[in-house]
């Protein structure tokens, strides 16, 4: 008879069990906060499950009202957001990632700034705006909020009006 491995797993939030996944940024607790009725005083028993895409949204708006941020996201989103912008659609959430947990929630927000503005600064902005509006509009303790720069855009470079006639490249 081969020996059993009696070693217990490891149940501790954010840690990795051998062949599992990668440690949560989040605690998976559950929720023990009563949520109460606006017309009432009683506490009505019940949980709010917030979706991912609701968070990344609220974060997306929140990121985008800093001063210094021209968009959101990396080269290949900015493209796929063009193209939904002249069918109409916005995704607010493009370029924001997050982590949702019971109490807790992880972001990382891809930002492009707006030059001169100092990037460290811009940055920071964007970090306290997302974790505030998260906490406010969420109810969620932000465990971490990540900001990424993905590059600088500067007036004038891609700012030419297209009905301006242009000068031909070919005779």
């Amino acid at each position: 008879m081969a020996p059993t491995d009696k070693t217990p797993k490891s149940t501790v939030p954010g840690s990795t069990v051998p062949g599992g996944t990668a440690p949560s940024r989040v605690d998976k607790a559950p929720d023990t906060t009563p949520t109460t009725s606006a017309s009432s005083s009683a506490v009505t028993p019940g949980k709010t499950v917030v979706a991912d895409g609701v968070v990344a949204k609220v974060a997306g708006i929140a990121a985008r009202e800093v001063p210094g941020v021209f968009a959101l996201g990396g080269g290949t989103a900015r493209a796929f957001g063009a193209l939904r912008d002249v069918i109409g659609t916005t995704d607010l959430g493009q370029g924001v990632r997050v982590e949702v947990g019971e109490t807790q929630v992880a972001a990382d927000v891809t930002i492009v700034v707006e030059y001169p503005a100092p990037m460290h600064t811009v940055a920071e902005q964007v970090r306290a705006a997302v974790a505030r509006t998260i906490e406010q509009l969420g109810g969620r303790e932000v465990a971490e909020v990540n900001v990424a720069i993905d590059d600088v855009h500067i007036p004038g470079d891609d700012d030419a009006d297209d009905d301006s006639p242009r000068e031909s490249r070919v005779s």
